[in-house]
């Protein structure tokens, strides 16, 4: 039941925290010496997380529901930059091979670190999701395919993206959190469908459901207050000292 609580505030804060919740599940394990959540339990933490994103982006969710003009433009924003990631479906098992070692991960996260600094020097502008273009979601989908990495931040690089395209800070997490929903809602399916054969849930994943979703609800509500104040800066510096740590810890 420990492992359960452990995993979900695990999968629940670095899932939208800029720190690399792939990156956490690896290290995390390697550091307490124990073994990474099975692949029941990472399903329903994606169902978790998953939950808390649609809950807080409830009111963009209904609108979008409606399928009037406002609508269809954000639908169009988040379907084009989802393209770039299905190459995730291509490259799966090179994938996995990083996620097998400690030291490429603690690099990776060395590198979102970098990106995150980077965000720090983009001027602060002021447009909206809303005015996005075409260009603008494949730019920034792209840098969610770049977060397939284990190590590397899918918030982390979509906000900074964002930022870099113009939009203010609140919505370039906005996009970025809009645009996790079928990139967690796919990536839990696929854990669900090897998992339907490899056996079944139990009890204690549910508690990790629900910690996962308490938990990311609560950090996508962080994020954007630190995002709006200090910037990105605090996660930077986490992210070095984290990875420093791991090189040379684990």
């Amino acid at each position: 039941m420990l492992q359960a609580v452990l995993w979900g505030l695990v999968q629940g804060l670095t899932e939208f925290l800029p720190v690399s919740s792939s990156g956490h599940l690896v290290l995390v394990p390697a550091a307490l010496g124990v073994e990474p959540p099975d692949l029941a339990t990472t399903a329903v933490l994606h169902l978790g997380t998953l939950l808390a994103v649609l809950a807080y982006y409830r009111r963009d969710v209904v609108a979008m529901l409606r399928f009037d003009e406002h609508a269809r433009r954000l639908w169009w924003l988040i379907i084009l930059g989802t393209v770039p990631a299905l190459i995730g479906l291509v490259v799966e098992k090179q994938l996995e091979v990083i996620q097998e070692s400690v030291h490429l991960v603690a690099s990776a996260l060395l590198v979102t670190g970098v990106v995150l600094l980077i965000s720090t020097r983009v001027p602060k502008r002021s447009r909206r999701l809303e005015e996005g273009t075409w260009i603008d979601a494949l730019t920034i989908g792209v840098a969610q395919a770049f977060a397939l990495i284990p190590g590397i931040s899918r918030s982390g690089m979509t906000i900074t993206t964002g930022l870099g395209r113009g939009l203010d800070r609140e919505q370039a997490a906005r996009y970025s959190f809009l645009l996790a929903v079928p990139a967690i809602a796919g990536g839990g399916l696929l854990e669900l469908l090897k998992l339907s054969s490899a056996g079944g849930f139990t009890s204690t994943v549910w508690v990790a459901m629900a910690v996962a979703a308490v938990s990311g609800y609560l950090a996508i509500a962080g994020l954007i207050r630190v995002l709006v104040r200090r910037g990105l800066l605090p996660f930077a510096i986490y992210c070095f000292v984290v990875g420093v740590l791991a090189l040379v810890l684990l």
